[in-house]
């Protein structure tokens, strides 16, 4: 005897980033958004936690029950998801502003008069575009968020070292109080995320895309649908030819913002 269960509650499995282990737990809240349904939030609960990472993409496979209500969640739809964790304050910079070697983690230190000094930081969680600091910074310190990496090539030129790492946690502002990690270029473009992938569809405004992994979001080797913006980016393009495209990602999905047909690896 067989019982089928359905479609009135459907799993989402999540890739969550390595790093992130120690933060799930089962019965956490998830939100979930889908690019089929722009605008809507579907909610949800972690219900189990794989027990094996994935050794290609360093990530856990999370699975989540979502109510299905009208039958609109379909297998095989893509969905972006954050978990809830516990409110505190903590101490963050703009994610863009973090400089990473491989083997440490830098920022660039505005002290005024036009100086500025490397700073060795111990990062955490990232949130949209911001990234927790957990050492190496206090409230108040400002940060370069945009040509930080010339910077810190001219720093290196000067022989400049940066400040070391102390055992000292980054001190956050008290709840309520004013953020006080600040842009020193507010006007500059965020970099577009990059990947390069075959295409799978296209139509009038979105474009099915298997790519590999995106490792600066944390995610895995996917297909996914991206939309295009503009539309005419993939003008020129078919289904089966390599691409190598940059994103970026939104409140309603993710938007490919530069699109070009690579030739493919033999």
């Amino acid at each position: 005897m067989a019982q089928i269960s359905g479609l009135a509650t459907v799993w989402l499995t999540l890739s969550a980033p390595e790093a992130q282990a120690g933060l799930i737990r089962i019965g956490q809240s998830v939100s979930a958004q889908l690019p089929a349904f722009p605008g809507e939030t579907f909610s949800g609960r972690v219900s189990a936690i794989l027990p094996a990472a994935q050794a290609d993409s360093r990530t856990l496979q999370v699975r989540v029950e979502l109510a299905n209500r009208g039958g609109r969640l379909r297998p095989g739809m893509f969905a972006t998801a954050s978990l809830a964790g516990d409110a505190a304050p903590v101490l963050t910079v703009p994610s863009e502003a973090i400089i990473r070697t491989g083997r440490r983690d830098l920022v660039m230190l505005a002290q005024g008069g036009g100086r500025y000094q490397p700073a060795e930081v111990r990062v955490g969680r990232q949130a949209g575009d911001r990234t927790e600091i957990l050492a190496g910074l206090s409230a108040g310190d400002q940060v370069v968020a945009s040509g930080q990496f010339l910077l810190d090539s001219e720093a290196s030129l000067a022989g400049l070292e940066p400040r070391p790492l102390t055992n000292q946690a980054a001190t956050a502002p008290a709840m309520g109080a004013a953020a006080s990690m600040m842009k020193l270029a507010p006007t500059a473009a965020k970099p577009l995320l990059q990947a390069k992938g075959r295409v799978e569809e296209i139509t009038a405004d979105t474009i099915t895309l298997s790519h590999g992994p995106v490792p600066a979001i944390g995610w895995p080797a996917m297909t996914m649908t991206f939309k295009l913006d503009p539309p005419s980016l993939a003008r020129g393009l078919k289904a089966g030819d390599q691409a190598a495209f940059g994103f970026e990602q939104r409140p309603d999905g993710p938007a490919v913002r530069s699109l070009h047909r690579v030739e493919a690896s033999r």
